[in-house]
């Protein structure tokens, strides 16, 4: 038990996968300045534990069902802008990091690095300090200043990982076909991509777009 006068922080983790949650209670267990309030396994189950247990530290999970991990943060953030969030995920990019820090997270933090890093981020978080493992933030470095996609590319590009051709494209968004050609040429060009498949692969990798099936 912690000694006299030491803050326990309550912490409430949101993640679809059980075996992730399991491992991090176990974490969370030995160490006597943490203790686990609750779990939730979809943002939108996130966000009702939050306001139920108001932890001091909410981890949580990028892809999840019924309501997505950013979506679930920017709801919390909204209700309780001194909430103090850890967003989880299994992927470095840039452009998913930047929209976790914008969306009010404090920390990023790697699932690979949950073992060596979760704990020290937790108390760090804890004290209202950022943290931003350095994989991630050379990501954010590295892309700094380049050209955004619109919310536009970012749907053409998500059809596109769909295997859409860009007639297909220009009838589900209602759009011409050159409308379309030229959202695609545009995107290939502010990624510096190859062709289609490598703008593609250059998005997910950096989670400008994510696959309904990926894990975050």
């Amino acid at each position: 038990m912690p000694g006299t006068g030491t803050k326990v922080i309550g912490i409430l983790v949101a993640d679809d996968h059980p075996l992730l949650r399991e491992g991090i209670a176990a974490l969370i267990s030995k160490q006597t300045d943490m203790q686990l309030l609750g779990e939730a396994a979809n943002g939108r189950e996130a966000l009702e534990k939050f306001r139920l247990l108001r932890p001091d530290v909410t981890l949580m999970d990028v892809q999840m069902p019924d309501m997505n991990g950013i979506d679930a943060l920017i709801a919390i953030r909204s209700e309780c802008p001194s909430a103090k969030v850890i967003v989880l995920t299994t992927y470095a990019g840039d452009a998913l990091a930047q929209r976790a820090l914008m969306a009010g997270a404090l920390a990023y933090v790697l699932k690979g690095s949950v073992r060596k890093e979760l704990v020290d981020a937790i108390r760090d978080v804890y004290r209202g300090r950022k943290r931003v493992e350095p994989e991630v933030a050379r990501e954010l470095v590295q892309h700094m200043g380049e050209d955004v996609l619109s919310a536009r590319e970012v749907e053409v590009l998500t059809l596109i990982a769909g295997g859409n051709s860009n007639k297909q494209i220009a009838a589900t968004l209602s759009i011409t076909e050159e409308t379309a050609k030229a959202h695609v040429k545009s995107i290939i060009g502010k990624l510096e991509a190859k062709d289609r498949t490598h703008a593609v692969t250059l998005a997910l990798t950096r989670g400008i777009i994510q696959l309904p099936n990926q894990r975050g």
